[in-house]
């Protein structure tokens, strides 16, 4: 039930309290004419706040459901990244066992590489892109600085001259800033 849904089961039930109080208000009944405007008032006044109980529990319950739902949602949300990652961990497994047996280098060195492509390719299509650093004017927006050196050439001069670890965009934001080498 959502929450319009409840909205208009709310205002249906007060329209039928409200036809409820005309109905013991009417003339009609001899023993209801007796009622004295005090005791409507408190028939009014239980009412409303039975209304407002019951208002409030259904909150309450909204509120619960959907804090639930929120930390359910929140343990399962790299579920499918994960799926994904699945193959290449196989893959690594398999590249392992046959290393044990292995001879040769080449064979071993082309798998791993057959591997590291394969898990690029799951982690683009899940959004992340490698920063291009080097030769780029040093921003201190992506890049984290960890030394100066002097620059190899003059156009060089407060660009990047090295990496030391790659940086990466997830959906066009910093996932991880690149650690670079700066030529002054």
């Amino acid at each position: 039930m959502n929450f319009n849904d409840m909205l208009n089961k709310k205002k249906k039930e007060h329209i039928e309290s409200e036809e409820h109080l005309n109905d013991v208000t009417d003339a009609g009944n001899p023993l209801e004419s007796e009622i004295s405007p005090e005791e409507l008032l408190k028939q009014e006044l239980g009412l409303a706040n039975d209304r407002y109980l019951r208002l409030y529990a259904e909150f309450d319950n909204f509120r619960r459901r959907t804090a639930k739902e929120r930390e359910d949602a929140r343990k399962s949300e790299g579920k499918d990244v994960i799926v994904a990652l699945l193959p290449v961990l196989d893959d690594f497994d398999r590249a392992i066992r046959s290393m044990e047996n292995s001879t040769d280098i080449t064979a071993v060195k082309e798998g791993v590489v057959l591997i590291q492509n394969k898990l690029k390719n799951v982690l683009s299509q899940k959004g992340l892109k490698e920063m291009q650093s080097i030769g780029t004017a040093f921003d201190p927006e992506i890049h984290e600085a960890i030394t100066n050196i002097p620059a190899p050439s003059d156009d060089l001069k407060g660009k990047v001259v090295d990496e030391m670890e790659k940086g990466y965009y997830l959906n066009d934001k910093v996932a991880r800033f690149a650690k670079v080498i700066v030529g002054n």
